[in-house]
């Protein structure tokens, strides 16, 4: 399984040049509004240091790990939703995303214009989540008058105008559906899936800061309770774009002189999965270490439909072995022979960092 993240914000916030450190690719990064118009994606790999481990073990000719797609969708502006900017074009651009990852500028450069004149990440936030919340409320006012007149007639369709009707009140009071706690796998999303409403999708919140604010627990504080109860992360994007350029080394000392310990894209991939409630699983062989993503309670059979469907389908048992244990042992066969490697049948809720080895006929 794939995950998408879509990376918003108002126009020259550093959306593109974030996303140009996390691809290493050249994607236009300008001193203009829409500088971005057709969305470009990325495929990024999640840092896992578990799978060097794995690959030394194994000996493996190549380390495969998890990964995320980001796109980079064009700069919103007030109006957004009534098609103000590129209107509703990147709205449908953010509808495929599975997070919504809203970059926020609180650098402070006289070179680079804000578009609405001043840096004020409150107002910022509340510029994009207004749009979203806007977008959503057009949605349902063209569909509910239609639910209503259908559960008149089939009385399984209340459940779904009530959730409905209930999301309506939520975002009138200008509140997303997933602050307020409707979120993926909830019995209201459900009901509310088929109208792909923006608001109920996972936020992240990036704040683009200087260097100096990298460090400034105060300041940082203060924007983490713009976003409470979600999750905030905190970067440079032009030292993010430095770091992508350099070798491990190097990047590790100039992170260090800025008193950070990982990349903040390092960070950004790590909550993007944490927040969608996602985890990954280890294979290792000759060939390849490699890790798979997966729903938090995914069982056994159902990571192996990850693998490829006939997996799934002709599951028989797995055998698991912790990653930890792998480790402390130094191989399969020892693992196996300390009593650390486990059959598990079908019920088995798979735990990240397990290695695993499906046994199935198909």
């Amino acid at each position: 399984m794939s995950l998408t993240i879509g990376i918003v914000g108002l126009p020259n916030v550093g959306k593109s040049t974030l996303f140009n450190a996390l691809t290493k690719n050249d994607v236009l990064a300008a001193n203009y509004p829409f500088a971005t118009i057709e969305p470009n994606v990325g495929v990024v790999g999640v840092p896992d240091p578990r799978l060097t481990e794995l690959a030394e073990i194994f000996s493996s000719q190549r380390v495969l790990p998890a990964t995320v797609d980001f796109v980079d969708i064009a700069g919103i502006v007030r109006g957004a939703s009534e098609g103000e900017g590129l209107g509703n074009k990147f709205l449908a651009n953010i509808r495929e995303s599975d997070a919504i990852c809203q970059v926020i500028r609180a650098f402070k450069d006289e070179n680079v214009v804000h578009v609405d004149g001043k840096v004020s990440p409150k107002d910022d936030i509340e510029t994009i989540n207004t749009e979203l919340i806007l977008a959503d409320l057009q949605t349902i006012e063209k569909v509910l008058p239609r639910l209503q007149k259908e559960s008149r007639i089939k009385k399984d369709v209340a459940p779904k105008v009530k959730a409905v009707e209930e999301a309506k009140e939520i975002l009138e009071k200008g509140d997303t559906l997933f602050s307020a706690g409707i979120v993926q796998g909830s019995g209201n999303e459900e009901l509310l899936h088929d109208l792909h409403l923006l608001t109920t999708k996972p936020f992240l919140y990036v704040f683009n800061v200087d260097e100096d604010e990298l460090v400034d627990e105060d300041f940082k504080n203060e924007q983490r309770a713009l976003v409470a109860p979600a999750e905030a992360i905190f970067l440079n994007a032009k030292l993010e774009a430095d770091l992508a350029e350099l070798d491990e080394d190097e990047a590790l000392e100039l992170l260090q002189s800025v008193g950070q310990d990982e990349p903040g894209l390092a960070t950004l991939a790590h909550v993007g999965f944490t927040t969608l409630g996602l985890q990954t699983y280890l294979t290792a062989g000759p060939k390849e270490s490699r890790a798979w993503t997966i729903k938090k309670g995914a069982t056994a059979p159902e990571a192996a439909g990850v693998i490829h469907t006939d997996f799934q389908k002709g599951f028989i048992k797995a055998e698991v072995i912790s990653f930890a244990d792998l480790v402390e042992t130094g191989s399969v066969a020892e693992a196996r022979a300390k009593g650390k490697a486990r059959m598990e049948g079908k019920e088995y809720v798979m735990q990240d960092g397990d290695v695993v080895e499906f046994r199935f006929n198909v």
